[in-house]
């Protein structure tokens, strides 16, 4: 009996109905192998992009890779490092509490005037009056805080702008200032011989060149970052400056939190104040008004909305860095120093136009705003 054979057909189902089978799952599953690493950074560079953060970053290194070619050696010297190093420090420790003030949607513009009233009173106190350092200091720190107070109650309580409360705070101190140091000491100018131990807290230059303010600096750059980022506070205020009012239905106390960053920038100011009056052995009424938008255009430039709800402490320090690159960098090119200012109007709008940028990549491109594919 003979038999034969029949080509083989395709497989069949348990009712009958063709299997398809392809040799297509080792190719596809090399091919996923080789794109991982692709598809591993994309997310990575997309959310690095989206970071508040991203256009300081991209500012300070552009603003630090022209000062070092335009500026030559000098500017990376340490005494040009020390130049730049040393603005930073005493406007972060400013712009710091005013960038957490900012990110809940509020602003300070009583900063100058308030570093101005600490610096006189630790100046009359301890030098016209001969009291203790540690009084004086503590009556600087004093002034700061109620003054911080004063603004967070006004602009809480009649809801009028901190724009205007603050803009108010920082005439009216500065003629309370000028006025009482006629009065107790009879000068705009008061000088102040600190102790050993207090200048070397508040007023040391480290190597002859660094002001101890930059580890004043870095230490409350710690504390804002574990408060903003760490802490349910930090929560609180994101909330707040992203929607006071939905804010407070959630049974967050605004007020107080607002209250409490008015408080902090008071005391910013009036530190600054206190480490100026031991690091030059007197004060000035008419110090401390630059610090007024200074402050505002280092948060401003670090990525912080001045609509709040939006920033990030490491934004905030690079565009105190930008400022103080820009400020101090162009005494080592050669170029006018006037141009300065135009340099910085540049770089504020120019940084305000890629926040806005970077901010709508991080709202569009979020995870979950995008659109599902149709199947």
């Amino acid at each position: 009996m003979s038999t034969h054979s029949t080509p083989a057909g395709p497989a069949r189902g348990p009712k009958g109905q063709p299997t398809i089978t392809t040799a297509a799952p080792a190719r596809d599953a090399a091919a996923a192998e080789a794109l991982a690493p692709q598809a591993a950074a994309a997310p990575w560079l997309g959310n690095a992009i989206r970071r508040p953060e991203a256009g300081a970053l991209i500012g300070t290194i552009s603003v630090f890779v022209f000062f070092m070619i335009f500026g030559g050696a000098k500017f990376i010297s340490a005494g040009g490092i020390a130049s730049w190093v040393n603005v930073a420090s005493e406007l972060g420790i400013i712009a710091l509490p005013v960038g957490l003030l900012m990110i809940a949607g509020e602003l300070d513009l009583s900063v100058g005037s308030v570093l101005a009233a600490s610096s006189i009173t630790l100046a009359i106190v301890s030098g016209h009056y001969n009291a203790p350092l540690a009084l004086g200091i503590v009556a600087a720190l004093a002034v700061g805080l109620a003054a911080g107070l004063i603004n967070g109650i006004v602009a809480t309580r009649t809801k009028v702008p901190s724009f205007i409360v603050t803009l108010g705070m920082n005439f009216a101190l500065a003629g309370l200032t000028l006025g009482l140091s006629v009065i107790l000491a009879g000068s705009t100018s008061v000088s102040v011989n600190p102790d050993p131990v207090s200048k070397h807290i508040f007023g040391a230059l480290v190597a002859g060149k660094f002001e101890i303010a930059i580890f004043w600096w870095i230490a409350e750059l710690a504390v804002v970052a574990w408060l903003l980022h760490q802490s349910r506070y930090g929560n609180w205020i994101f909330a707040i400056g992203g929607d006071s009012d939905s804010a407070r239905a959630t049974g967050i106390r605004t007020d107080r939190v607002k209250i409490a960053l008015f408080m902090g920038s008071g005391l910013g100011a009036a530190l600054v104040g206190v480490i100026e009056t031991c690091l030059y052995n007197g004060a000035q009424v008419s110090n401390g008004q630059s610090f007024v938008f200074n402050s505002i255009i280092a948060v401003v430039v670090g990525g912080v909305l001045l609509t709040g709800g939006y920033g990030s402490v490491i934004g905030v320090l690079l565009g105190t860095l930008t400022f103080a690159i820009v400020n101090q960098g162009i005494y080592y090119t050669g170029f006018d120093s006037d141009w300065a200012s135009l340099i910085l109007g540049v770089l504020l709008l120019a940084a305000v136009l890629l926040n806005n940028t970077f901010r709508k990549l991080a709202t569009s491109n979020a995870p979950g705003t995008r659109k599902k594919a149709r199947a």
